[in-house]
């Protein structure tokens, strides 16, 4: 069975920037997961620094509102892998699942970790590349004309066993 996992989708990085497309794209995966009653989990980032825009308790670590109402499932986190001392891997066996997709932000960091970590752990993997977003810009990596999101998809897609999808890709395998 599938599910997906929508990975900070919180307030503190969503309100960073203009989302509008990737919030878009994500609800709209999230829509097609809940129309054939597949679960949708919620990876939170969480932080214990104060001046983090992720700091545990503050209204930035919170779900973003326009998607909050969806997680069938919210699992707290403290490093880029939605796996690494949290309780996915026993939800994810619980719900019997083999195949997960990966949306949410940000693209290389919490995405790309966890997309890989549930590859080691055996499970199929789907990336939706245009359902990610990141923060960062080429200027963070001194790397000019940089599209981060494309270099991940493509570094996935390269790898030969993660599969990485755009939306529309994802959309014609789901009619």
């Amino acid at each position: 069975m599938k599910a997906l996992l929508v990975i900070d989708a919180q307030n503190g990085i969503v309100n960073f920037k203009d989302f509008s497309e990737e919030v878009s794209l994500i609800e709209k995966v999230i829509q097609a997961f809940k129309a054939e009653s597949l679960p949708v989990i919620f990876m939170k980032q969480v932080d214990d620094m104060e001046d983090s825009p992720l700091y545990k308790g503050s209204s930035g670590s919170d779900l973003h509102d326009s998607l909050s109402d969806y997680a069938d499932y919210v699992i707290e986190k403290k490093t880029p892998s939605s796996f690494y001392n949290t309780k996915l891997s026993e939800v994810l066996d619980k719900l019997n699942i083999d195949h997960l997709y990966v949306t949410g932000f940000n693209t290389e960091f919490c995405c790309m970790f966890t997309a890989i970590a549930a590859f080691d752990r055996g499970y199929k993997v789907s990336f939706i590349e245009d359902a990610t977003g990141t923060v960062n810009l080429e200027e963070e990596y001194e790397m000019p004309g940089l599209d981060i999101r494309d270099f991940v998809g493509t570094a996935l897609h390269w790898t030969n066993v993660i599969e990485v999808l755009d939306y529309e890709e994802f959309e014609e395998l789901e009619r």
